[in-house]
């Protein structure tokens, strides 16, 4: 991001008289249409990652984040009463939330994402675009733009590539319907009065007056909205986000990089915004895509996309930040919910160890304390102990998610803490990703009783391990040290060695041909958590019962 803080910088000392200003703005903006996932996160935590920053270097700045929710509601999305078509050609904002939960749709969305950017230490100023056009804060630009419409015009008409379209049909949320030819490309799109849709047809304008006629397609009334004093409408897409640049002194913004290409959204309002509103465009950068793995269970059962909420459920707040801090932002990646969390945890906690050391600081430990901390909320929340997640989501396994459980194993195989509290919030991320994200094909399922029939098919080596171990189990697996060596140290005694003695070749087949052994009475399967975290999450007496013969 150092890279991209300089060019918004430098924006910001160019507009600005070569000086850097009182207050750099670095903007970011989305339409709350539905759950804003994992690839709209960028949008937030590239300006972020940027304003951080920038704030670092001793410069004033703020992140403004526009939610775009004067925007048409488009389409009902599957799951939702079909009844909601109604809506359509509404602005979200005016949309009903179909649960009654949220005042509008766009307040359904809006509310879980700020949950969880206030969660990652994310601190913005949010400007509500309905409020802001309804207020009549653009007024004096609309106007402007509307005298200078053939201007715009002879810029939207070069990257045009059908003839039809126009100003208006290019804005992929205005649901243009057939205006006459004269105002086919008029830059602003009134909402019937009538319904509150914006299926119009413009049928005339008068400059002089700036009365503007429409009839609504959809309910039939013919209106004339006065742009110069009453708020009905708004700006097509291409001209209104140039307008919103120059009124908020935007010196940075990045979008999808589709937003960069020729004709596109970025390129068109760069070349709008110095003869239309007299400013310049921001710094731009396009981020790119980012994907999803591993969470059968929520594509199936819940239907939705993945949400920032949704990944912080099993990510620590550091980690899903890193995730995104960590590469450039035109690079591509995916968020895998499933086996490979594993290994992301191992890896941050490798390099959180690894930032400890001064000596060592490097471009890794920069991402890594750039993810930890923000400016305004100091040290994200991380466990008092840490304990690794894969031994935190085994146990879930093995102790049906108890919070209780899971600490006092833990805490019998070395990690010791003073409470519950200490090991949060990864406990919590641990058993729910045990919980939702694992196949139940892919968890321990510990037996509810012995397996008689394997326990009756023992050989000689296999029945002298398990009576070995067995006369030396303690009554308490307090002591994990002590655990471990008995488990590892069983086929040792078994060829005439002490416990402390280094395993010789055999006793190293041996050792695999136990361990083998223990996981298939113990969980049916020739593999599973660590032995020592296993015995610990059953305890002395389950497992002396389902390694125990019969008589």
């Amino acid at each position: 991001m150092t890279r991209t803080a300089d060019l918004a910088l430098r924006h910001a000392e160019t507009v600005n008289g070569g000086d850097l200003p009182d207050l750099v703005t670095c903007a970011s903006g989305i339409s709350p249409s539905g759950p804003i996932h994992l690839g709209n996160l960028r949008e937030f935590l590239t300006v972020h990652f940027v304003a951080e920053e920038i704030r670092r270097r001793g410069v004033e700045v703020r992140h403004l984040h526009s939610w775009d929710d004067y925007d048409r509601f488009r389409k009902v999305p599957v799951g939702v009463d079909p009844a909601w078509s109604e809506h359509i050609g509404r602005p979200l904002s005016a949309v009903p939330d179909p649960s009654g939960e949220f005042p509008s749709w766009a307040e359904r969305y809006k509310a879980p994402l700020r949950a969880a950017l206030a969660e990652m230490g994310c601190e913005m100023v949010e400007v509500n675009q309905t409020e802001m056009y309804r207020a009549g804060a653009y007024r004096d630009r609309i106007l402007t733009a509307i005298r200078k419409r053939d201007e715009i015009e002879a810029v939207m008409s070069r990257y045009r590539t059908k003839k039809t379209e126009s100003a208006v049909e290019e804005d992929p949320d205005d649901g243009s319907h057939g205006a006459t030819e004269d105002l086919a490309r008029f830059p602003y799109k009134p909402y019937c009065r009538g319904c509150g849709r914006d299926t119009v047809t413009l049928t005339s304008y008068d400059d002089e007056t700036t009365d503007l006629a429409y009839t609504c397609d959809v309910c039939g009334d013919s209106f004339v909205t006065n742009v110069a004093t009453q708020n009905e409408g708004k700006l097509v897409w291409k001209v209104d986000w140039p307008m919103r640049w120059t009124f908020e002194g935007v010196d940075f913004e990045p979008a999808g990089v589709d937003h960069a290409s020729p004709g596109s959204s970025y390129t068109v309002g760069k070349e709008l915004i110095g003869p239309i509103f007299g400013g310049t465009a921001p710094s731009f950068v396009g981020y790119s895509f980012v994907g999803v793995a591993g969470m059968p269970k929520m594509s199936s059962s819940k239907g939705g996309v993945p949400t920032a909420a949704e990944a912080l459920r099993i990510l620590e707040a550091p980690i899903l930040r890193w995730l995104y801090v960590r590469r450039q932002p035109k690079q591509a990646f995916n968020v895998d919910f499933g086996q490979e969390v594993l290994r992301l945890y191992d890896e941050w906690d490798a390099l959180t160890r690894k930032a400890a050391d001064p000596a060592k600081r490097d471009a890794a430990v920069l991402a890594w304390e750039r993810a930890s901390a923000t400016a305004a909320a100091g040290r994200l929340p991380v466990p008092a102990v840490v304990v690794p997640f894969r031994m935190l989501s085994s146990v879930a396994d093995v102790t049906a998610g108890s919070h209780d459980l899971i600490s006092q194993t833990v805490g019998k195989v070395g990690f010791t803490h003073a409470s519950v509290a200490d090991l949060e919030p990864r406990l919590s991320k641990a058993a729910t990703w045990m919980t939702d994200y694992v196949d139940p094909e892919d968890r321990t399922d510990v037996r509810s009783s012995p397996d008689e029939a394997r326990l009756a098919a023992l050989s000689d080596d296999e029945e002298a391990w398990l009576r070995q171990l067995l006369d030396r189990l303690p009554d308490s697996f307090d002591d994990a040290d002590q655990l471990t060596a008995l488990i590892y140290g069983v086929p040792k005694l078994c060829r005439g060695l002490a416990l402390e003695d280094p395993p010789t070749d055999e006793v190293k087949a041996d050792q695999k041909a136990f361990f083998k052994l223990l996981y298939e009475l113990l969980v049916s399967a020739e593999r599973g958590p660590r032995l020592p975290t296993l015995f610990a999450a059953l305890g002395p007496e389950r497992v002396r019962v389902l390694l125990t013969p019969s008589a």
